[in-house]
């Protein structure tokens, strides 16, 4: 389910701009949206879910036109959400909750609704702990329950809002990888300030900055952008005063930084691979 934004704006009563012209194109399969918090990646997740209207601008979804009530209804029938804070009822067990879920949802056969619940406890791996209450679920596991009652009605585009925030490793892998299997059918847009999301799971991705897009392309073409631009040195001394530096480690008796910079930044300094890290970075600092 392809998504079209056209120059998209939307500036807040406080006069707070979050999308300022942005114009962007999503294509069907796994989409990252990536940018630091406060880029208005979450505006742009709630225009798109129908949530909030853009001061201007336009958002076609699946050819539905958001402007139009029949569009946002049309558009709400084959959506998915997980918004980055889903409101949970903490004394209801997982079961019973996505049950509830489902009959806001129109889901109102009964076994219906048992067999789809099943199925889904079964995809986010919570089948052994469907029946314990939501309050003792750790992060993670909620996380697994906001993609079950997101896709209760088996939908076309599934909007997923930083989803991986405050999970340990573990159920941070876990998450990317159902993500990844449920892109097969669907489209799925992944919004998210953690740059290694975006690079286990997608090969096209978008950056916003203060609510402008900043790059739309392939993940290679983002870690392109740092193509001879990526050092590593290694030192006794302080650290290289030129250009970004990314990462510091140990070794020997001194310190080996990674950094970006547009030439050398030190006599000693190595050429390195660049990453989707590197390149991000380096688009942040100096521009598409």
């Amino acid at each position: 389910m392809r998504i079209d934004v056209s120059r998209l704006t939307k500036t807040y009563k406080d006069g707070t701009r979050a999308l300022d012209d942005l114009s962007l194109v999503v294509p069907a399969g796994m989409y990252g949206l990536l940018g630091a918090n406060g880029a208005g990646k979450t505006t742009l997740m709630r225009i798109l879910a129908g949530l909030v209207t853009p001061t201007s601008g336009r958002v076609v979804i699946g050819g539905h036109d958001l402007a139009t009530a029949e569009g946002r209804l049309a558009v709400q029938r084959t959506l998915g959400y997980l918004p980055q804070d889903l409101g949970v009822y903490p004394d209801l067990s997982a079961r019973r909750f996505l049950d509830y879920i489902a009959l806001l949802k129109g889901l109102h056969s009964r076994s219906r609704r048992r067999r789809r619940i099943t199925e889904l406890l079964e995809l986010v791996a919570l089948s052994d702990v469907a029946d314990r209450r939501l309050k003792g679920f750790s992060g993670g596991m909620l996380r697994r329950v906001g993609i079950a009652q997101a896709l209760l009605a088996d939908p076309r585009l599934l909007i997923v809002d930083e989803p991986t925030t405050g999970l340990d490793p573990e159920e941070r892998i876990r998450f990317r990888t159902l993500m990844s299997q449920l892109a097969g059918d669907r489209t799925v847009l992944l919004s998210t300030h953690i740059v290694d999301d975006v690079a286990q799971t997608c090969r096209s991705l978008a950056v916003l900055a203060k609510g402008r897009l900043a790059f739309q392309g392939s993940v290679r073409e983002l870690v392109a952008h740092a193509h001879q631009r990526v050092w590593t040195v290694t030192t006794p001394g302080p650290a290289p005063a030129v250009g970004r530096v990314v990462a510091a480690l140990p070794e020997g008796a001194g310190m080996r930084y990674r950094v970006v910079a547009p030439g050398p930044p030190d006599p000693l300094a190595r050429p390195a691979e660049p990453t989707l890290e590197d390149g991000y970075l380096d688009l942040m600092d100096t521009g598409p």
